[in-house]
């Protein structure tokens, strides 16, 4: 397929190749099931129903290199995929396999876990969780305490982690853990890949205000797991968990995620009939601001951004998870006796927390450009 242009443009040939798939694939029950989405996922059943479609035409992980079962689009493809896939209503797929561990291992794994990891996650077979923020060590994940005590060529696993997205749906997590019980801080973690039906291991879900369940507490009692499946060295694993962050961070919020929301507050504002013309200046002046965000996406795509790439993540988180607020905010003004909107304003409440705060991505970018 032909790829975008030194100036980031994409050319028609793609662009009819996309639009073509999209109104032939989706059908009306996954558009509804998309456009009823308030949280970070459509359900699941729309959601295995998308991924198998997308991944017969070789599109489920857009960004990743072709040798690697990817499409290998750049920035400028993935961003008009996006917003096609927003103006139809296609279902929201938040793959954490495919956004952030999938790249990682791509990255860093060993040839024999990307032979392992990379097809599993592309078919379905694999869906994975991150273990992360624990009771005491959310926005400071450095304080975290989960043990992973050596025992021959296995790490035994005790203790917690909170927050953790999806982990009543996941196959496999991917979580930090104390490998040297005298460490602090950054020091003696291990980055593990964990099944998760190994004895041991209980998943709680946490009811959201909205009524969803998106997060988990899971348990670690004596969770044996082999020390082979790691990423990184022994000790190191802060380092690997910085690397995955970073990729994270930059598709936490995504242009299609945010034209998505405008639509659906655009919708409820054909809904209210209201002809008030302070609210369709509020919804302009936020479609010209995702555009504006669109255009820092291809930027910080091509590393013309003038900061480091972790930085520049943060740039991004930070915009666009504020934005993502503001558009479900005006959602709810709009239609403020509407279920629908009511449940996509509580959804985005955290955006500005999980992944690292606002205040902490902030200090970040201030010490990236100079700032004392």
């Amino acid at each position: 397929m032909a790829q975008a242009n030194a100036r980031g443009e994409v050319d028609l040939a793609f662009r009819r190749a996309v639009d073509t798939f999209l109104d032939t694939a989706l059908t009306p029950e996954l558009r509804a099931a998309g456009q009823a989405t308030t949280g970070l996922k459509s359900a699941p059943w729309a959601c295995a129903a998308w991924r198998e479609k997308l991944h017969v035409q070789g599109w489920f992980a857009p960004s990743w290199p072709v040798e690697h079962g990817g499409a290998g689009w750049s920035t400028a493809q993935r961003l008009y995929f996006e917003t096609a896939s927003a103006q139809r209503d296609a279902p929201l797929l938040q793959s954490s396999g495919i956004r952030t561990i999938g790249p990682l291992i791509i990255a860093e794994g060993t040839p024999s876990q990307q032979a392992r990891y990379l097809p599993a996650i592309l078919n379905g077979q694999h869906e994975w969780c991150q273990g992360f923020s624990e009771p005491q060590a959310g926005s400071d994940l450095s304080a975290l305490s989960l043990r992973a005590e050596r025992d021959g060529d296995d790490f035994i696993l005790s203790g917690s982690k909170l927050w953790t997205s999806f982990a009543q749906y996941a196959t496999h997590m991917f979580l930090l853990a104390r490998c040297d019980p005298g460490s602090t801080g950054g020091d003696g973690l291990v980055f593990l890949l964990v099944e998760m039906d190994r004895p041991g291991i209980t998943v709680n879900p946490i009811r959201f205000i909205d009524g969803e369940c998106e997060t988990n507490e899971v348990f670690f009692d004596r969770v044996r797991t082999p020390a082979a499946d790691r990423v990184g060295e022994i000790g190191g694993g802060w380092k690997t968990a910085k690397r995955l962050m970073a990729i994270a961070r930059s598709n936490n919020t995504t242009t299609g995620i945010l034209r998505r929301a405008i639509r659906a507050a655009e919708r409820g504002y054909l809904e209210a009939g209201s002809s008030d013309p302070g609210l369709q200046a509020r919804l302009t002046d936020l479609s010209m601001r995702i555009d504006m965000f669109e255009a820092l996406e291809v930027h910080a795509g091509a590393g013309r951004i003038g900061i480091d790439e972790a930085s520049a993540t943060s740039v991004l988180k930070v915009m666009a998870t504020e934005l993502h607020q503001a558009i479900t905010e005006t959602g709810l003004e709009l239609s403020p006796c509407s279920d629908f909107a009511q449940a996509k304003y509580f959804a985005t409440r955290a955006a500005t927390i999980y992944s690292g705060t606002s205040e902490v991505h902030r200090n970040i970018v201030a010490r990236a450009i100079g700032c004392p």
